[in-house]
This record gives C-alpha cells, structure tokens and sequence, in this order.
C-alpha cells in the first residue's frame, strides 16, 4: 500500500522516465530528442518543391557552411521559397553528416539486428585477420579522434552503433551535466561486469529510481512512527511488531541470487541502460578499444568495426548526406479532393538535423507543417534524464561548446535535462510556429 502512496509524492527527475504515450501543449521549442531517427516524414499544405533538384552551387556552398559552422538566419516567413538561395543552401547544409567506416556496398546503420540485411553482401575481409586489423585500427584512430574533439567541445556529441548495442558520447555542458557523459544502451550483465572489472564506475538510472523509490517509501513508514525501519531489508521492525516468526528472513545467498537474477532479466532491455560520467568516460575509451567482443566474430557483421556517427568532420570520416524526396498527393477530405504535400528524410537524422530542419520548415512552410518519426528503438532510452539538477551550474552556452557547429538555437535545445524518459517523439506539429508533440 505504502509504495502506491510515496509514488504519486515524489517530485524528482529520474522519476519522469515513463512508457505511457506523452502529449505536450503548444510551445516555441520541442524536447530534445536524442534518439537516432532511421526516417522523418514531414506533411504540410504547401509545397515541399522547394527541396527538388538543387542547383550544383546550391549542394556546393550547403556543405561549405556545413564545414565551416556557417551561421544561418531565415526569417520567419519565406513568400518564394523556391527562389530563395539561402534556403536551399541551408537545406543542404541541414542533411550533411559524418560516418566512418564508409563500405559503399554495406548500409552500416542500425547495426542492431541489421544481419538479414547484410546476408549475402560481399565481405571480404570475413576471414583475412590481416584486413580485420588494419579495419579495426584506422577505427580506433577515427573513435580517438572523436573523443578529443567531444573533451575540447568541437564535437557537441557522437554515437557509436556495435552490432550488440549503441553508445551515445556527449560534451560538457549538455544534456543538463557539467561533464562528458556517455550513456550505453541495451546491455548484458557480461558486458557490465567487464566495466566494472576494468575500474570502469557506472550508474544504471532506472536501478536508481528504484533506489529512490524505496527510500521514500521507508521514510513515509518512519513519519508514521516506524522508527525501527533501516536498510537491512526491513525486517527489525517486523521483530518490533512480533512478527519475525510468520516470515522468514532470507539468507545472504538468498538476497545475492535474487539480486543476480533481477540484473539478468533487464539484459538487453531499455532499462540495462548504463550511465558513465567524467573521467570515467575516457576509461570507457580504453575499454571499447580494446573489447574482443565489439565486433561480431561470425555472421554477416563479422570483422565490421562499429559505425561512428557524427554531426562534424573527425580523422578517418566521411562526409554523407541524409536522402530527401518531395512527394505530391491528393487525399480525400469529405467530398472533394486536396492537395497534400510530403518531404521525406531518409536517415541516421541526429538530434541537431531534427532540430535544424524543423527551423527550415517553420520559415518555408509558414509556420505550419507536421512530421512523423521513425525511431531507431534501441536508441529512445537516451532520453533518460541523467542529472538530479534542473540545469547545469556553469554557463551552457561557454565560448568553447558555441565552436560545435550547431546553431545556437540548436544548442540551447541540447544543453537542457531530456525529459522524454525511454520514449521518444514520433509526432511533432506545427501550427501558427507553435510546436505540440506526442511521445
């Protein structure tokens, strides 16, 4: 009874991670959604032809002002978007990203539960040690590269996509926490006593709600005159009340077995979600560097290192766009017929591309327009809140995290506390520039 009266009176943070679906209110700014996006459908009344074949300057300066962090402003009505440069320049600018490695034969994201597709494709390298090594170590150099460029804030986050699970980098200043952050999503016992085995500190955000959970509700039978409630399981009240002789108090191998078997059971689910914070972050480096089993022995995965995904250029990379396409529809609206217009990205869409293009099309569509999200699952429990805090102590918006590249409307987005939980936004609308959401 007590758990179901401390549960509707706890306020706190890491408490908001829910699988209900969520609806917001209208507002000027959506959650942060650090998901990956495998496809953005976006709907509106107006035209999308203004993202059809761009001009060779046009693709030409979008992935100059993508490589130099160029800075663009649309005002907040565009009457011609199809004439309008700027526009189809920062579009362009909007779809670039960074993957490595780059195999043209091979669609390297998701990994996760990617065998089917990558049955049959020519892998060559699937019984030449030799190749196998030379692969995995322009890795490492490409995910050393990245992690140095994430600690001097010139890379605002990345991701790193194993056959098994995904782990998502972030800066300082970000996400709500003052220091770098790494969150790994889903995990194995194995994999989390290997960490531990390494000096590897983690915290696991859902085991600690379930901590908080208890806490409170110990406090409320304490408030209630229970005084003799403590921490070893509860059972020096129960001798209190004359009641040791009905139940048996487990033994200590009882307790660890139990606690064994609940870790085992959140293996591979959302809530094995892992949480590694400061300096532990660079020990986790070290640690997937050298982890045999990063990359898939057997299978069609075999000698693939990991994918890195990321917003800006690191050692190793290469540049790749996401793919859009405009479609015209005439759907039926009680008796008469109107015309529909569609703009589909294909993805990985990040964090920050989902952001940015909603800014393009709040000014090329008149503030009127609404997306359907595809989410990477594996992914959604990034949304996770990871700090007690409502927001970070120092300054967000510090000179070195404004170097990331990202608009700093962008940015301002990214730096707040996730509130999403394990879900994450499949419907976001626009109406009269205002955004509502449904998680």
């Amino acid at each position: 009874i007590w758990k179901e009266e401390f549960s509707e009176a706890v306020s706190d943070p890491y408490l908001a991670i829910s699988n209900t679906d969520v609806s917001s209110s209208p507002s000027y700014e959506f959650p942060a959604d650090w998901s990956i996006k495998t496809r953005l459908l976006f709907t509106s009344s107006q035209s999308f032809a203004w993202a059809d074949h761009l001009k060779a300057q046009e693709e030409s300066l979008g992935y100059v002002q993508h490589c130099r962090g160029a800075l663009i402003n649309l005002p907040q009505s565009i009457q011609e978007p199809k004439l309008s440069t700027e526009l189809r320049c920062a579009f362009q600018q909007s779809l670039v990203y960074w993957l490595h490695p780059f195999l043209p034969w091979l669609k390297l994201f998701p990994r996760i539960g990617a065998d089917r597709k990558m049955t049959g494709k020519n892998n060559p390298w699937s019984y030449d040690e030799g190749l196998q090594q030379v692969l995995m170590s322009e890795w490492c150099l490409s995910f050393t590269s990245l992690y140095n460029l994430l600690r001097a804030k010139l890379c605002p986050y990345f991701y790193v996509c194993t056959y098994q699970f995904t782990v998502l980098f972030r800066a300082a200043g970000l996400a709500g926490s003052d220091v770098i952050t790494a969150l790994i999503s889903p995990t194995t016992r194995g994999l989390r006593e290997a960490m531990r085995n390494e000096g590897i500190e983690f915290l696991l955000p859902f085991q600690e709600v379930r901590k908080r959970k208890s806490n409170v509700g110990v406090s409320l039978l304490r408030g209630r005159g229970m005084s003799d409630v403590d921490d070893d399981e509860g059972f020096s009240w129960l001798e209190e009340m004359g009641l040791q002789d009905k139940i048996k108090k487990p033994d200590t191998i009882s307790i660890k077995l139990c606690k064994e078997r609940n870790e085992v059971q959140m293996d591979h689910k959302p809530e094995s979600v892992v949480l590694v914070k400061g300096t532990n972050t660079f020990t986790l480096l070290n640690f997937l560097i050298n982890c045999k089993s990063l990359v898939a022995a057997a299978g069609p995965q075999a000698g693939i290192p990991p994918t890195l995904l990321s917003p800006v250029a690191f050692r190793g990379a290469t540049m790749q766009t996401l793919k859009a396409r405009s479609i015209n529809v005439r759907t039926q609206v009680q008796s008469h017929y109107k015309d529909l217009f569609s703009l589909e990205i294909v993805g990985p869409v990040m964090p920050h591309s989902m952001h940015s293009l909603s800014m393009l099309l709040r000014s090329a569509q008149n503030g009127s327009y609404s997306a359907v999200c595809y989410t990477h699952d594996p992914t959604a429990v990034f949304n996770t809140s990871i700090s007690n805090e409502q927001s970070i102590k120092e300054d967000p918006y510090s000179k070195d995290l404004k170097k990331c590249g990202l608009h700093p409307n962008t940015l301002e987005q990214l730096t707040l506390c996730p509130t999403l939980g394990k879900s994450s936004i499949r419907l976001l609308e626009m109406n009269n520039y205002a955004y509502t959401w449904k998680a």
